[in-house]
């Protein structure tokens, strides 16, 4: 939660934006990464992070999604908002914004918030405890979507 006062001093409790890139390749694998110990105790999660001032959703998707694999992408939809104030892993009630991606760039490069960056298929996804948001509840909507579209974007 972020506390603080609006313009009339009355308190606020609000919620943070995040963004997050389903990344996809040809053999409709998922990219993950597996974040540092000191960043979600070395937990997988799809790249991501907070948006920062003075950009938008797409802005900050495609800034996390360089900061934290190398990696340059591109936008092909807004898959899911998920605004949920009940997310079981989360501590702030983030809101998120996670689209579908594709590399057309860069090269896997490792950093201080994250520890691995390897490529899935839905059969090798890891196990819910080994993820450190619920990221991977979205990723098996990804894979349902695949195999019977519905539509978009899943608000929730």
């Amino acid at each position: 939660m972020i506390s603080c006062k609006f313009e009339n001093d009355t308190p606020a409790n609000l919620r943070h934006v995040t963004v997050g890139s389903i990344v996809v390749n040809d053999q409709n694998q998922i990219l993950l990464v597996k974040r540092a110990v000191e960043h979600r105790f070395g937990k997988y999660s799809i790249p991501g992070g907070f948006l920062d001032r003075d950009e938008n959703t797409q802005e900050g998707t495609l800034r996390e999604l360089k900061e934290e694999t190398g990696y340059e992408g591109k936008i092909d939809f807004l898959f899911r908002v998920n605004d949920n104030p009940e997310r079981p892993k989360e501590d702030r009630q983030n809101v998120d914004f996670l689209y579908v991606c594709k590399v057309i760039g860069g090269e896997p490069t490792l950093n201080h918030e994250v520890s691995e960056i390897k490529w899935f298929t839905e059969a090798e996804l890891p196990i819910d405890e080994e993820f450190a948001f619920d990221h991977r509840e979205t990723i098996l909507k990804y894979f349902e979507y695949l195999k019977q579209p519905f539509q978009l974007p899943i608000i929730g």
